[in-house]
């Protein structure tokens, strides 16, 4: 099981990369939901949501073909994906404000919170099963992303959801489809 979380980080980290870019090549409403559509940092949250879930879907594959027992699958899902977040921004938001944008550092501040939050993942996988929390983790899951969907299309007038580099807020809207 530790070793599968290894690998978890690793493939997020790689999913991570092909996420920031899905908007860019496909802009339609769907990709909006679950890839970021400009340069905020609130957007980019999108990427550690959704790419911990797409792997969560591998990795579902992985421990099940292996037949590796574990439990609250859907519960670890969540709570990484969702735990990726204030993580991110807790180590991120000072630094960069501090110093500004430098990418190679906001890349290992990414890979660290992987890891703490594979780490998480591995406890919860670990933890007695609990059958409600795992079935309310697939409700959240859902819930998030209609929140990811109406901060992209209605955000608030904050520096975190600030694309710097167009001078925006949210989703340009002639690149509504």
């Amino acid at each position: 099981m530790k070793k599968t979380r290894v690998y978890a980080v690793i493939g997020i980290f790689i999913l991570s990369f092909l996420c920031h870019f899905v908007f860019d090549f496909f802009p339609c409403v769907l990709t909006s939901i679950f890839f970021p559509v400009n340069e905020s940092i609130w957007e980019h949250m999108k990427i550690l949501f959704t790419a911990t879930l797409i792997y969560g879907i591998i990795d579902h594959f992985i421990l099940t073909k292996k037949d590796i027992s574990f439990n609250n699958f859907f519960l670890q899902l969540f709570a990484s994906a969702f735990l990726a977040i204030p993580i991110f921004l807790i180590i991120y938001m000072p630094i960069h404000y501090l110093f500004g944008e430098f990418l190679p550092l906001t890349l290992v501040i990414m890979l660290l919170t992987y890891i703490i939050c594979q780490f998480i993942s591995y406890k919860i996988l670990n933890f007695r099963d609990i059958p409600l929390l795992n079935q309310l983790s697939i409700i959240i899951i859902i819930i998030m992303y209609v929140i990811f969907t109406y901060l992209t299309y209605y955000p608030f007038e904050s520096y975190i959801f600030y694309d710097t580099t167009t001078g925006i807020y949210g989703i340009e809207k002639e690149s509504q489809n």
